[in-house]
């Protein structure tokens, strides 16, 4: 792991981060108002992910070790402005206490498994104040006001998505590769693509170039992983098709 941030710290920044999500759904002219970043979603889809997911997440830290997830809350959702920010604010809450009952190192169900990101509540916690972090952002945008992200924050969600979503044992189907990430707050990442799979790796002075580089703010870097951002959003250097062919695969196939 490239960052590493303290359990409670993970914690506070789940809660911070879901009231500034709950005043940006609150602050959208309406619930039905399309999310520029997800258009398939309205903003009522968004707070239904987003709390849906929280609630999961709960359930899943709370059972611990297990082989496969628990079954998704198929529960209704309301409709209603007032209802729906109080459903949401419940949902966080479960997961909060879920966490807080765990404690930082008990193991539970990620699919991030095989994966560097350890699978524990720690793992857990970091990945969900990077997912509330993000939907902020959806919601923000759809609302039409937009705050910057703290760097430090969006400087870890970066090393986040490395350790998970890029992280994995399944080969590349390319010819092997390196993406270096420079962050203009000074930080820099690099990840490995190669018969081994997709691996972050370590910076050392006397590595060979990286075969595409993208540079930009921590945020901006951050929104390009998830998919906010485009590469011509960056400073784009070296083989660009690798970045494409990273957009485009899916290990799982």
């Amino acid at each position: 792991m490239t960052e590493s941030l303290e359990f409670s710290v993970l914690l506070q920044l789940i809660d911070e981060w879901s009231a500034a999500f709950r005043s940006a759904v609150a602050a959208a002219p309406s619930l039905e108002a399309s999310v520029p970043s997800c258009p398939e979603w309205t903003l009522f889809d968004l707070v239904r992910h987003l709390g849906t997911g929280q609630r999961w997440w709960a359930a899943t830290v709370a059972a611990g070790p297990a082989e496969a997830p628990p079954a998704k809350d198929a529960s209704e959702v309301p409709r209603e402005l007032s209802a729906l920010l109080a459903w949401y604010a419940e949902s966080n809450e479960l997961l909060l206490s879920a966490l807080r009952d765990a404690g930082a190192e008990r193991e539970c169900w990620t699919w991030w498994g095989a994966g560097v990101s350890p699978t524990n509540a720690w793992g857990v916690a970091r990945r969900r104040v990077h997912e509330v972090l993000v939907h902020t952002y959806d919601a923000q945008l759809a609302a039409g006001a937009v705050r910057p992200m703290p760097a430090e924050i969006a400087i870890d969600g970066v090393a986040e998505f490395l350790d998970t979503c890029n992280s994995t044992p399944v080969a590349w189907p390319h010819e092997a590769a390196t993406i270096h990430y420079h962050a203009t707050e000074g930080r820099s990442w690099l990840l490995a693509l190669d018969g081994t799979g997709a691996w972050p790796a370590p910076l050392t002075d006397d590595a060979a170039p990286a075969s595409a580089s993208a540079t930009g703010t921590a945020e901006q870097l951050l929104l390009f992983v998830w998919g906010r951002l485009t590469l011509s959003d960056l400073t784009i250097e070296g083989d660009q098709q690798v970045f494409e062919r990273l957009i485009a695969w899916d290990p799982e196939e």
